[in-house]
């Protein structure tokens, strides 16, 4: 059987095979079948304001490293395009700025702000020019509230990834959300980003790895949904504080709702909190280190750090130890597969699922 085969029937499937986490092989190969289709934040509206602004970035960085550039055209309208110049492969823009026009500072190539060739020193006596070779990749991109997300895959749909979480909160005012680099953090993980992204996407070790979640949470009534790239787990309070106060049009009006924990596929997590929002993503760095990145949006500064949302920091410290230790084992001669809990590890093997159909399809 493939070492990488994962059962639909949760009660007799495996876990991925070690293989996954410790063969280089596999963790370049994830480049492609994984994370290429997927679709990644790459920031906020705030970079790309104003017409003819221009906002050059690495596409997960440290991993995938491919440079794109925002732009904002004279109608208003976002472009995501290839930040490599045609002609000869440099980088085209190199700082944020305001133009009209790209312009390729190597040899004066010249590109629209979306991404159309335009024109080029010295190339009057060259056949069949330009092409639509010549143009700049453009890329899609999509927006919800202030969050611009790309995918390097043309013609991606968004809605398998993102479309379940932004109905479920839909009522949420996300525009009034207020981001806080104050408040937000970067953390280096010695271990696989699966793994780490394996850990958020089950509730079950939380009674014995976080002890302060489990005196909000009630363990009990905490629950996992499954949608086709990304997955719900619903954080259900204790007692009547630090809930949401859910409108009539919410499916969970009624419930006792401290936290809702989204899960996008492959790599992002959003936590929305009665204070405002974490997100929190996972950047492959090695195959045995990764970056987290804690993004902070305030909604009520009154309720900030408080319930289920609350010192998210020791929350971290105590997840990332339990992952590294993970990381320790997954090396190990003597293991090779696990099994899941059927009533808790609902996440883990939808994920494992999604990976499994991805290097297998």
């Amino acid at each position: 059987m493939n070492r990488f085969y994962v059962d639909p029937d949760i009660s007799v499937a495996r876990t991925l095979h070690t293989d996954f986490y410790t063969d280089p092989a596999m963790y370049e190969l994830a480049k492609e079948k994984i994370f290429t289709p997927s679709w990644q934040l790459i920031g906020d509206q705030h970079a790309v304001k104003a017409p003819g602004d221009c906002y050059p970035f690495t596409y997960l960085d440290g991993y995938l490293n491919e440079p794109l550039v925002l732009t904002k055209d004279n109608t208003g309208k976002l472009h995501c395009l290839s930040n490599v110049c045609t002609h000869r492969g440099t980088i085209v823009v190199h700082e944020p700025c305001k133009a009209a026009n790209l312009r390729c500072r190597y040899h004066g190539r010249l590109f629209s702000l979306d991404g159309k060739f335009k024109s080029m020193p010295e190339f009057k006596e060259v056949m069949g020019f330009p092409a639509p070779s010549d143009d700049l990749t453009q890329l899609p991109v999509h927006q919800w509230g202030p969050w611009l997300f790309a995918s390097l895959q043309n013609n991606a749909d968004p809605s398998p990834y993102l479309k379940d979480m932004t109905d479920r909160v839909g009522w949420l005012p996300v525009d009034e959300l207020k981001p806080r680099p104050d408040l937000s953090k970067d953390y280096i993980v010695n271990a696989h980003w699966a793994l780490y992204c394996e850990n958020y996407l089950e509730g079950f070790h939380i009674p014995f790895v976080h002890a302060g979640l489990n005196a909000v949470i009630d363990y009990g009534n905490y629950t996992t949904e499954l949608f086709k790239y990304s997955n719900l787990q619903l954080g259900i309070a204790k007692d009547d504080d630090d809930v949401f106060d859910l409108p009539s049009s919410s499916p969970d009006f009624g419930k006792k709702v401290a936290a809702y924990y989204f899960f996008v596929f492959p790599n992002m997590m959003f936590n929305f909190y009665p204070w405002g929002l974490s997100i929190n993503i996972v950047q492959p760095l090695a195959i045995d280190r990764c970056k987290v990145s804690f993004l902070t949006y305030v909604w009520k500064e009154d309720k900030f750090n408080t319930g289920a949302g609350s010192d998210l920091n020791t929350v971290e410290m105590e997840d990332e130890a339990v992952v590294e230790a993970v990381q320790l084992g997954v090396r190990s001669r003597f293991y090779g597969h696990g099994r899941y809990s059927v009533t808790r590890e609902q996440g883990t093997h939808h994920f494992h699922r999604i990976i499994s159909s991805l290097l297998n399809p």
